[in-house]
């Protein structure tokens, strides 16, 4: 505005003023956001194993990650794997590490019934 220091956002006409290539307010990218639909998880089931080596808020917590297509620590080729998956139906995999440095992967099924929580010699 006009002795603020501010500029003044209209034209003298009342439209508002068009950033030009090299004004410092325009936004260089904007922030798309896409949304996915949840993994179906189905029933939730754990190994003994598991759920006597990892806690049960890790567990909460890595279901989340996975149910949000979230697929842990996995290489490019088993991610790949996963988006496709998701489009043939196949089944799931996600590999999780838990603070104690405990290795577990979480399998939902191809049909989505069921999802479990297992450490990788369960398998």
């Amino acid at each position: 505005m006009p002795g603020t220091g501010t500029p003044d956002p209209k034209h003298t006409n009342g439209e508002p003023r068009k950033p030009n290539a090299g004004s410092s307010n325009v936004p260089m990218a904007a922030l798309v956001f896409i949304w996915l639909p949840e993994l179906p998880l189905g029933r939730i089931v754990a190994t003994p194993a598991a759920l006597e080596q990892i806690p049960a808020e890790e567990i909460r917590a890595a279901l989340q990650r996975h149910r949000r297509r979230d697929w842990g620590t996995l290489d490019p080729e088993d991610r790949a794997a996963n988006e496709q998956a998701l489009i043939d139906g196949a089944r799931i995999l996600s590999c999780y590490q838990s603070k104690a440095g405990v290795t577990f992967w979480i399998i939902t099924e191809a049909d989505r019934s069921v999802t479990t929580v297992l450490l990788p010699e369960d398998y």
